[in-house]
């Protein structure tokens, strides 16, 4: 607590150390104006460092055919987000190329650029500074790095003040003699950031398929906002003295042209290989009504990110053959899968957003099981004298063949049950519908499982049974066979029923 505090407590210091003996109470407040306003300028560009690549990837995505073209080339995303993240980090001292001093020059007998470069290194330092004290009073664990910055920058800037007096104020030798102090901590930086960025590009492959139409630059805007970070904390430090070489007109126009340049040649590059494949789920879905009959069957698709089902026809011809889909496909054409219908995998179904349900035949099915699973009632029903009830149940799995997971979702008056030792979990709302209790059964019982639902009322009980079955009937297996090598397919089969108690 106390370590971590000390950068704060110095910047807050130093104005009095710097201008108290010498210029007075006034020179000093003055001075920690000064120190604030370079905070802000600094904060400032740090905000646009992050702002700039968000801007440049969604005007990206509005002239091109999908998203996440980063994907499987990484290296894409830091050279389209990281000139771009830095001219927006010069921005400031551009703009603000003379600094706003509130100081009196003629009373501190120093110069403009000398009193402005303190100004900018103290506010950056400040900066620094109050972020990890805001880590530490927030019980954060990320405080390290904005410690470990301020800390290295002390040595920097006395490095720089001595070098100075032998090389000038201007002389890059000064600059120099700034930037080695820092090396230790910016290959850190880099490293550390660089393993964060990658860590991150490779998630986006499985953060979900977000709704229409912001789902579509939610990616890519992430992507590009953490390289804005990575790319502030690794330079900031360097900008309050380097900021004078860096920002200049031809420097800001060539780190224009190389993002310019790198979101062209991006747009050219497939977003999936075999290292870094699209990830599909693939559901063949049966509807039964006991434990012998099928209602319907459907293949349901899904994928895990913003490139939709739509993307993945178009570069999968014959999947697309295979369903029987045409060249101008549309959603409004063909049925959505709801999310009730992937309640077998749930909360694995909140991923998903624009599920599409395809038609299949029923008799593989049949020819395949001779019992579904199914639920029955063994034992008549208790009613108790203030009005509720307790209902008997057996649960089989049928002739089911590789059981991953049963799921039963319990909607209505449910006040106890046998299950879970007895307590019920926080109830759920699958698709805006009514709350119901989710309990799942894994693995297969060599017996039928029984347990019993208590209702408070005589209101009915509705449970959706749904068993995930990891074996795939013949025309599920080739449909499956036909989705290129740069995607990685998820594939069961669930058998969905409903019974009202």
């Amino acid at each position: 607590m106390i370590l971590h505090s000390i950068p704060f407590a110095l910047y807050f210091l130093m104005p009095f150390f710097l201008r108290l003996p010498n210029s007075g109470v006034w020179s000093s407040f003055m001075t920690f104006w000064d120190f604030f306003k370079g905070m802000i300028l600094h904060a400032i560009g740090i905000i646009l460092a992050i702002i700039f690549p968000v801007i440049f990837s969604i005007l990206r995505l509005l002239f091109s055919g999908h998203s996440m073209h980063w994907f499987a080339n990484p290296y894409l995303a830091f050279m389209m987000f990281i000139p771009c993240s830095l001219a927006g980090l010069l921005i400031p001292r551009i703009v603000w190329r003379c600094f706003p001093l509130s100081q009196d020059v003629s009373v501190l007998k120093s110069s403009k650029e000398q009193l402005a470069d303190e100004a900018r290194f103290w506010g950056a330092f400040g900066l620094y500074a109050l972020l990890t004290l805001a880590y530490l009073l927030a019980g954060l664990n990320g405080g390290f790095l904005t410690f470990w910055s301020a800390a290295f920058m002390l040595p920097a800037w006395i490095s720089f003040c001595v070098s100075i007096k032998s090389f000038g104020h201007k002389s890059l030798r000064s600059t120099a003699c700034y930037v080695v102090p820092l090396i230790p901590f910016l290959i850190y930086s880099v490293y550390f950031g660089g393993l964060m960025a990658q860590f991150l590009i490779e998630k986006m492959g499985m953060m979900g398929s977000l709704p229409p139409p912001y789902g579509y630059f939610i990616p890519d805007a992430v992507v590009a906002a953490t390289i804005g970070i990575v790319t502030g904390w690794c330079t900031g430090p360097l900008i309050p003295v380097a900021g004078h070489w860096l920002a200049r007109s031809s420097i800001m126009q060539f780190l224009l042209h190389i993002s310019v340049l790198a979101l062209a040649i991006s747009s050219q590059f497939f977003p999936y290989s075999t290292d870094a494949p699209k990830r599909v789920v693939f559901q063949h879905t049966v509807l039964t009504a006991d434990a012998a009959q099928v209602v319907g069957s459907s293949y349901d698709l899904s994928v895990v990110d913003s490139n939709s089902l739509l993307f993945l026809f178009k570069h999968a011809p014959e999947v697309s053959k295979e369903l029987h889909i045409g060249s101008e496909l549309l959603f409004d054409t063909i049925s959505q899968s709801r999310q009730e219908s992937w309640v077998g995998i749930f909360p694995v179904s909140f991923l998903f957003s624009r599920s599409l349900k395809f038609p299949a035949d029923n008799d593989d099915i049949l020819k395949q099981y001779r019992y579904f699973p199914h639920l029955s009632s063994y034992k008549p029903q208790i009613i108790y004298s203030g009005g509720s009830r307790r209902v008997y149940l057996e649960f089989s799995l049928g002739s089911s063949k590789e059981v991953w997971v049963a799921v039963l979702n319990i909607t209505g008056p449910l006040s106890n049950w046998s299950l879970a030792s007895n307590i019920l979990p926080g109830p759920e709302s699958l698709d805006g519908g009514p709350p119901s209790y989710i309990c799942r059964f894994s693995g297969v019982a060599q017996e039928n499982w029984t347990f019993w639902l208590e209702a408070s009322s005589s209101e009915a009980l509705q449970v959706e049974v749904a068993v995930v079955d990891q074996y795939l009937v013949e025309p599920a297996k080739k449909l499956k066979s036909l989705f290129p090598n740069w995607v990685d397919v998820t594939a069961y089969t669930s058998f969905l029923s409903s019974y009202i108690f």
